[in-house]
């Protein structure tokens, strides 16, 4: 037996928060009968109906994709540019995406049909962190690195401005160049590049080679690989231990 609200996410329809959204609002049916009741238990042989859909769990996948330069992390693009759908093997396009890259960038994006890990792993309140290799032009000085840590206001796509913050280290520094790993616990789009914009520097080339507890050791560029039960399970406890101290 498991919480309705849980079922329901393990479908891969919307995260728990959704879903007790759906069964507050009267959405829910379970055998028949419209259920409200929050901590209501289902089990294997219950029928659950959301808006009048039967649902059933499905079988999560969990995969890591070493994003290449020149795709967008999208399904489709009214552009026609590349999209990484376009080199993901047909029987795991139905994956979505936890969090995105730009174009230029390259690096690790989880794939998953877990809706409620996607959610978790990008929700602005739970700041799963994401490292990133990153090579500008220019040398780095310890003043900037400051002003990226105490935070630099930056224009979002929607016009808004936003303090973004940045855990900057220095990797190889010289005259010319700087590379540098960067730690992030926001989600704006371009944000890297944003920052580095403002304090006059350029990004050559940028890399996420981290995304909570998993990383890119043992993929090639392009490859997508099915994660190991282990990592997943170290996943999600990680992203648990960071609920329970935001909440503490």
């Amino acid at each position: 037996m498991q919480r309705l609200n849980k079922f329901i996410a393990s479908s891969g329809l919307c995260s728990r928060r959704k879903a007790d959204e759906y069964i507050e609002n009267g959405d829910v049916v379970v055998n028949g009968r419209i259920v409200k009741e929050l901590g209501f238990q289902v089990g294997p042989k219950d029928k659950v109906s959301v808006e009048g859909k039967l649902i059933k769990p499905l079988k999560l996948e969990y995969y890591r994709f070493y994003k290449p330069a020149g795709y967008i992390t999208t399904a489709d693009d009214e552009k026609g540019r590349k999209t990484i759908y376009d080199i993901i093997p047909p029987e795991l396009r139905k994956l979505k995406p936890v969090g995105r890259l730009d174009k230029d960038s390259t690096g690790l994006i989880i794939m998953t049909n877990d809706g409620e890990l996607i959610n978790e792993m990008t929700h602005p309140s739970i700041k799963i962190p994401k490292v990133y290799l990153v090579n500008i032009n220019g040398k780095l000085t310890p003043e900037d690195g400051e002003k990226m840590y105490n935070g630099i206001e930056i224009e979002t796509d929607t016009g808004e401005k936003k303090v973004a913050y940045a855990q900057v280290f220095p990797i190889e520094l010289t005259n010319k160049s700087s590379t540098v790993q960067v730690t992030l616990h926001q989600g704006i789009n371009r944000q890297i590049r944003k920052m580095f914009a403002s304090l006059g520097f350029e990004v050559v080339s940028l890399k996420r080679v981290q995304h909570g507890t998993v990383t890119l050791d043992g993929i090639k560029k392009g490859q997508i690989k099915p994660m190991k039960p282990k990592h997943v399970k170290e996943l999600m406890s990680y992203i648990a231990k960071i609920k329970r101290s935001a909440n503490a």
